[in-house]
């Protein structure tokens, strides 16, 4: 009598995930039919333990676009779905799903969380730094040559610095600035600190 591996599914609008947790399968057959109709059998170990799914899919599959990948710990089966539509189960049958089958919580996305993720709703591009993409002509920004109505920041400092600290205040004291500017060794030019 044959085993039950492990087997987890996940979905999307258009395929299916099934990953069969199988480490050193040996002697693997996959059948996927049209219909839904999946079949795997594989054996382990010196002793050749026999292990085997047989399951129907809740809907038909194009089995020429369906792709699986026999890896050392797991067999993956990406299925493409013949409709692309949500499947409310993996299943044909209804009830409890067998013991061996779980859902791939790694690879879940919900219906509603896949629409918002397609391209061009929202675009949200998350934490992405674009300034380390070097996107650009190889060449840095050039703040004067962005426009003449944008001023820098530290230009503008500049020449308000040197315009209070050549300018007295109405009462004929130093302003606040300059005498801050003279304290930390930036004072008029030609004094001696």
């Amino acid at each position: 009598m044959s085993r039950h591996p492990s087997v987890k599914w996940a979905q999307r609008f258009d395929v299916l995930f099934i990953t069969i947790d199988l480490p050193d399968a040996q002697d693997v057959k996959l059948k996927l039919e049209p219909e839904g109709k999946f079949f795997f059998s594989a054996t382990i170990g010196a002793e050749k333990i026999p292990y085997e799914i047989d399951i129907d899919l809740y809907d038909k599959v194009d089995v020429n676009e369906s792709k699986a990948s026999i890896g050392l710990r797991n067999i993956c089966y990406l299925v493409k779905k013949a409709e692309d539509k949500w499947w409310s189960r993996l299943l044909k049958q209804e009830g409890k799903p067998p013991v061996f089958l779980k859902v791939d919580w790694d690879k879940w996305v919900d219906e509603d969380e896949e629409q918002d993720k397609k391209p061009g709703n929202d675009m949200d591009f998350g934490d992405v730094d674009f300034s380390k993409l070097n996107m650009g002509g190889g060449e840095s920004f050039d703040v004067d040559a962005a426009g003449e109505d944008d001023v820098s920041l530290e230009d503008s400092d500049t020449e308000e610095e040197e315009n209070v600290e050549q300018a007295p205040s109405a009462g004929g004291k130093p302003d606040a600035q300059a005498s801050l500017a003279a304290a930390s060794g930036g004072g008029e030019p030609g004094e001696k600190a």
